[in-house]
C-alpha cells in the first residue's frame, strides 16, 4: 500500500493508524496496517471503478487482505 508520507502522518494524528514515536520516527506495527486496510480498503486511483459493462469493479486489494487474514 503506497501512500504519501503526509497521508500516513494524518492518519496517525487522526487516530486511524496506531504508531509509536521513537525520536523523529513513527514505528507502525504490521497488524495496525492490516487493520486499517481491512476496515477501509482502498482501490488505487489508477484503476477504473467500473468495468467495460458498467458494473462496479471488484475490490481486489480488499479480497487479497481478507484471504491473507483467514490463513
Amino acid at each position: 500500500m503506497r501512500r504519501n508520507p503526509e497521508t500516513v502522518r494524518r492518519w496517525i494524528r487522526e487516530g486511524k493508524l496506531a504508531s509509536q514515536r521513537v525520536g523523529t520516527q513513527h514505528l507502525i506495527e504490521e497488524d495496525a496496517i492490516d487493520a486499517l486496510v481491512i476496515k477501509d480498503p482502498v482501490i488505487p486511483s489508477r484503476f477504473d471503478e467500473t468495468s467495460v459493462s458498467g458494473e462496479p469493479m471488484p475490490n481486489f486489494l480488499g479480497a487479497l487482505y481478507r484471504s491473507r487474514m483467514s490463513q
